[in-house]
């Protein structure tokens, strides 16, 4: 007598997959979806080669009102890209699977060209929940306004008859897997550790009464933010000042305020911080340029972020980057920078962008620019600490700046006490050598690049009007400059939330 035992239980267990695979794939087929059928395979064309996504990404950037915003737009980007990169070098290639047959998919619902790669994964689905996972790790604002679509876009998969449900889930979830694989890689804001920074003694100023806000009206989305200003502080005073104004103006309201409230880019926000420095009075700080790297590095972002310090009372202090000789004017036997001092390719960098901006934008003015530097600039000379060098680039950073994975630099601790000093030496190519210290990063060396941290710089030899920027202000020098710093002297607003 002979007994049969069947199949494995795993060609059992894959065929009832497949059974169930195919019922749910006949069921969306063969039901009617009001209002998805002008909607879906439009969708679904639209996502092709990620364009939907592209376009959701500039989007975002172009209409946040903060950095999270752009970081959250780039980081969707870049997590569609694993994505995309997993799925046609292992996904694909992994499980040869036929496509779906369309007889039961009505014609208007089938897309005019269809696909003729493998149905497993589904790259739509992995690359619209990549995106939408990878904004929402930055921004759950945006993530809320993204889900939706990158589901919709999933479905629409199934609902067009190109993948069956098992392929758009194993996509999805390649795609969510990616989005995280890259933040281990490239942490969020939110996974950084808090800054180093010491609290502060500073005055609670709830509604901003008896703060002066004074707004560079010239400096990127400042104009916008000065209504959000009075808006969430209506006991603030407000002022609005083109650029030549704003020094006699911040010190008019150092005068009669309690504290200093200044709302520009980077440029604008260095010359409060030396009025408020001076004065002794704690400085608030609303982003309003295009960069804002010092509020940025404060984990201020928003309006919102201020005016809750503001309520509370909550500050810190940080160091001040100084440098003599300074520039010409007021206060000129000093010059501050809060950000970054530098010499070489940079200043002039920094006057064709100044002068290309307001033409044709900030960042293709910024790509111009590098463009022009690297072509006609020669490297300058100087002798720095005692030894003479062609160097094409000097720059002096206010605390060192750390690189995350490949993200730019920023600083953990804006009360170190230390300058990032990195020096980029000449030779015949400059664009290789700047490009070979941008990947080297902080304290290294090599025969193109040096980077070290020094309490003190000197420099000496320069030819009188070499021209150096801070913070985004182009002055020229002396012979000799002297870079040091001062040490905990400013005290800021800042949110205690990291």
């Amino acid at each position: 007598m002979s007994t049969s035992s069947g199949p494995p239980p795993s060609d059992r267990w894959r065929s009832w997959f497949r059974r169930r695979d195919l019922a749910a794939f006949q069921s969306v087929a063969e039901r009617h979806w009001p209002g998805a059928e002008p909607v879906l395979p439009r969708l679904s064309r639209s996502a092709n080669h990620g364009l939907l996504w592209f376009g959701a990404a500039a989007g975002m950037a172009a209409l946040g009102t903060s950095a999270r915003s752009r970081r959250a737009a780039l980081r969707g980007i870049a997590s569609l890209a694993v994505a995309s990169a997993a799925i046609n070098t292992v996904g694909k290639g992994a499980v040869r699977r036929e496509r779906p047959i369309l007889d039961m998919v009505p014609v208007m619902r089938q897309l005019k060209r269809q696909p003729f790669t493998t149905s497993f994964p589904s790259g739509h689905a992995a690359s619209a929940a990549a995106f939408a996972t990878g904004v929402a790790l930055e921004s759950k604002g945006w993530g809320a306004v993204v889900a939706p679509v990158a589901v919709a876009v999933a479905a629409s998969r199934v609902y067009t008859g190109v993948h069956y449900p098992s392929d758009v889930l194993a996509g999805a979830a390649l795609g969510i897997g990616a989005a995280f694989a890259l933040r281990g890689v490239v942490p969020t804001r939110g996974q950084l550790p808090a800054p180093g920074r010491p609290p502060a003694s500073a005055p609670a100023l709830p509604a901003g009464q008896d703060l002066v806000v004074i707004v560079n009206r010239r400096s990127g989305s400042a104009t916008a933010t000065a209504g959000l200003i009075r808006d969430a502080l209506p006991l603030a005073e407000v002022l609005e000042c083109a650029p030549a104004d704003l020094s006699g103006a911040l010190e008019n309201a150092a005068r009669r305020g309690r504290a200093l409230g200044v709302c520009g880019g980077d440029g604008t926000v260095n010359m409060a911080a030396a009025v408020a420095a001076t004065h002794s009075l704690p400085l608030a700080v609303f982003p309003g340029g295009t960069l804002n790297h010092f509020a940025y590095d404060l984990g201020i972002e928003t309006v919102h972020d201020t005016v809750t310090a503001l309520a509370s009372g909550d500050a810190v202090r940080v160091d001040l980057g100084r440098f003599r000789p300074g520039p010409q004017g007021p206060g000129g036997a000093h010059g501050y920078f809060i950000n970054a001092f530098s010499l070489g390719v940079y200043p002039e960098l920094v006057r064709t962008r100044e002068r290309w901006a307001p033409r044709i934008g900030g960042w293709p003015a910024g790509v111009l620019a590098a463009f022009e530097a690297l072509r006609g600039e020669r490297p300058l000379t100087a002798e720095l600490q005692g030894r003479k060098r062609p160097l094409w680039l000097l720059f002096v950073g206010n605390g060192m700046f750390r690189r995350v994975g490949p993200a730019p630099g920023r600083r953990h601790n804006l009360a170190d006490g230390l300058l990032d000093v990195r020096v980029v030496h000449g030779g015949r190519t400059p664009g290789l050598r700047l490009l070979a210290a941008a990947v080297a990063g902080p304290l290294s060396r090599s025969p193109v690049h040096a980077a070290v941290r020094r309490r003190q710089v000197r420099i000496s030899g320069l030819a009188p009007g070499t021209p150096y920027a801070y913070d985004g202000e182009v002055a020229h020098s002396g012979a000799e400059l002297l870079i040091d710093k001062l040490p905990e002297a400013l005290t800021v607003y800042c949110p205690m939330r990291f």
